[in-house]
């Protein structure tokens, strides 16, 4: 019992550290403090035994990587992955200093208090346990805390398996951010559950930008090759289709394990049954509204020079989401969309993530879940953005989103990513803390 607050207490003070470093993560290489929460991370898990190795794909942009040994080398490894990057925070915007870890009304603030150093926490307070009670994980697990999460893993995950692929070698199954977290939702008789999403699906990246070329002319001029206009129409065709529903093995679990569990009846028979199906789901069904459709939304315009010139080019960008499945038909659609004069390239492409619904690993994670909160409701999602599984899962490596987390009802943790006053409960530590220890130690 004394080993088991310890670690999470340590969860707790770890976390607070991690927040400490202020990695903020810019994008496009801009990035600060990686390092120095790296080299943290290291001396944390050589305290605990933990052989640990640094690997910089660029001066600063430092990865961990270490392998902790199971009783039983003949298993498949688990990949335990979480980033230490975070978004900028405007200090003028927050109830507390972003980069402060300070405790208040029983929350842990900070920029990464969710996304994601409290799973980095959780994860090395139970790995140092395991050290300092001698007793060891089933399989062998492969720690990766990485950089540049935050814009485009170029210096982080995706680099690392590009560059050192042996690295996750014998891993066969992943978890890191987005899954296992309480979220509270009433059900038809007017009880609340507790329904805890796991996520085993991303949808993919496909960043497009639109290029519309015309005849440069005076803006007082009727002109039938302007730019701005081809690009301003099919950004509007773009933004206001209707993308038909299609139902993944993960979206199409969600919403029949999650009406079971409220008492919601399900009917998945057509477009509008389940529309009316994610309506009936109330809360709930916000976790899925996101994914049971493809997604085309316009993000960045750029045309012109001077108000009286008609320009040559103009230039859009477009964060389109794509399901598992879809690809080539969501690309076909957009073209035709596009229209005459209207080109498009790809920004980022990365593909969508799909790991088994039904697994043993799955069950072991309701297992873990359920150990700790025996009336957990485990269900799996589909992430409407996306995490570093999209590089892992090239590997080969079935990628589950489980950072388990206790929250109080209301708590608007989806908010808290990326966002201002960003903050953990500190209880949801302890219990997520239990929970991997459950987990990692037994799967």
């Amino acid at each position: 019992m004394a080993e088991r607050v310890q670690a999470e207490q340590h969860a707790v003070e770890l976390c607070s550290a991690l927040i400490r470093f202020d990695t903020t993560n810019r994008g496009n290489g801009d990035s600060e403090g990686e390092r120095d929460a790296a080299e943290y991370v290291a001396k944390v898990l050589a305290d605990a035994g933990i052989d640990a190795k640094i690997i910089e794909s660029a001066p600063g942009r430092a990865n961990v990587i270490a392998r902790v040994p199971g009783e039983d080398p003949s298993l498949p490894a688990l990949l335990v992955q979480g980033h230490l990057d975070v978004v900028p925070a405007d200090a003028a915007d927050w109830s507390v200093p972003p980069f402060s870890g300070e405790i208040r009304d029983g929350f842990l603030w900070g920029r990464g208090a969710t996304d994601m150093k409290d799973f980095c926490a959780m994860v090395l307070a139970v790995v140092a346990e395991f050290s300092r009670t001698g007793r060891g994980p089933r399989r062998d697990l492969v720690l990766a805390f990485v950089a540049d999460e935050e814009d485009k893993g170029d210096f982080g995950a995706h680099w690392l398996v590009a560059e050192h692929p042996g690295l996750f070698e014998g891993c066969a199954t992943a978890i890191s951010e987005s899954g296992g977290y309480s979220y509270h939702v009433p059900a038809a008789d007017g009880s609340i559950v507790r329904l805890y999403p796991v996520g085993t699906a991303e949808r993919g990246t496909a960043h497009l930008k639109l290029t519309a070329r015309g005849r440069a002319g005076h803006g007082s001029r009727p002109n039938d090759e302007n730019a701005v206009s081809r690009l301003a129409a099919a950004v509007d065709r773009l933004a206001s289709h209707r993308w038909p529903v299609h139902l993944t093995p993960t979206v199409r679990a969600f919403l029949e394990r999650t009406g079971k569990a409220l008492g919601v009846p399900v009917d998945l028979s057509s477009e509008s049954t389940v529309d009316a199906t994610v309506a009936a789901l109330g809360a709930a069904g916000s976790l899925v509204l996101p994914t049971v459709r493809n997604s085309t939304a316009p993000t960045m315009l750029d045309a012109g020079y001077k108000v009286n010139v008609i320009p040559t080019v103009a230039t859009a960008q477009i964060d389109t989401r794509v399901l598992p499945g879809t690809e080539d038909a969501l690309l076909a659609e957009i073209d035709r969309l596009l229209g005459p004069g209207v080109e498009r390239e790809f920004v980022a492409h990365q593909a969508p993530v799909q790991a088994p619904v039904d697994s043993p690993w799955f069950d072991a994670m309701a297992a873990a879940l359920r150990g700790e909160d025996a009336d957990a409701v485990v269900v799996p999602y589909c992430m409407g953005g996306g995490t570093d599984a999209k590089a892992f899962t090239k590997l080969g490596i079935a990628c589950y989103g489980f950072a388990p987390l206790s929250l109080p009802p209301g708590f608007p943790y989806r908010a808290m990513a990326h966002g201002v006053d960003e903050r953990v409960p500190v209880d949801g530590l302890h219990f997520g803390t239990r929970v991997l220890r459950r987990f990692l130690g037994d799967c």
